[in-house]
């Protein structure tokens, strides 16, 4: 599958880019795109066979592209992976931490683990990659990053209390890292999405089919959004057209969270 961009085709040229959760999703289609705008994009995922999947996907495009099969909730190997990332590019020039997931369950319902594996997936995983990515070689070199949070991190959400903390967290740890990194000549910037036309909005919505027509006429668009229009936002923020933005949270979700 090719995509077409706005952006020029030579945007990310010669740029090595770890793109997290890049088997499925938003990450999926900002691998393809950034691929197709120059950049050699490193995938980061549990499952290698989703990698290797989207890796020859875009190489039959003509992008280049490489799979590391990574529990980002684990520190050591988290390490690990980023070394061998390391071994392989030489150089990283932008991190996508996109990597999350939503099990929805009501605050009286979710025990400890429950909770405390949403927080690692969604938040922990993010911090121990940017960390990592941080001071095994880009605190030499410079670069972006971008953390993808949600509208759970700008809004409450029903049945999602450990997501919308994680996510809001998120946001957080986007501003820390944009004061703490900037003197490396790092940027470190958040995307927030809405309703978007994922896999798993739709296993999140596929109990309740009604639920889909009652968001979209909350949100001023009256339609979910595509991956697309989250890579956009991603493309930007990690861009050196962006190079004066620093430790924002765009939103990008038809204007749901502000009300309508």
């Amino acid at each position: 599958m090719s995509y077409r961009s706005v952006f020029k085709p030579d945007l990310f040229a010669g740029q090595n880019i770890i793109v997290t959760g890049g088997g499925s999703g938003i990450g999926r289609c900002t691998a393809h795109e950034l691929a197709s705008l120059g950049a050699r994009v490193v995938l980061v995922g549990r499952k290698q066979a989703k990698l290797d999947a989207v890796a020859a996907e875009i190489e039959e495009d003509g992008g280049q592209a490489i799979g590391f099969a990574c529990d980002i909730r684990d520190e050591e190997v988290v390490k690990a992976t980023v070394a061998e990332i390391y071994k392989a590019v030489e150089v990283v020039h932008g991190l996508v931490n996109n990597a999350g997931g939503q099990f929805p369950s009501p605050l009286a319902l979710i025990n400890q683990k429950g909770w405390e594996t949403v927080v690692r997936t969604n938040l922990t995983g993010g911090f121990l990659m940017a960390r990592e990515v941080f001071t095994q070689g880009m605190n030499r070199n410079g670069g972006a990053i971008v953390n993808v949070s949600s509208m759970g991190g700008i809004m409450a959400l029903p049945s999602a209390a450990a997501y919308v903390t994680a996510k809001t967290a998120v946001v957080g740890l986007t501003r820390s890292v944009a004061v703490d990194a900037a003197q490396f000549g790092i940027r470190c910037n958040a995307v927030s999405p809405g309703f978007i036309d994922t896999d798993m909005t739709r296993a999140v919505l596929a109990k309740d089919p009604a639920r889909r027509d009652r968001i979209e006429s909350r949100i001023p668009t009256h339609s979910f959004g595509q991956p697309e229009d989250v890579a956009n936002a991603i493309f930007y923020l990690a861009s050196g057209q962006a190079a004066y933005v620093n430790g924002v949270n765009l939103p990008v979700d038809g204007g749901y969270a502000i009300g309508f």
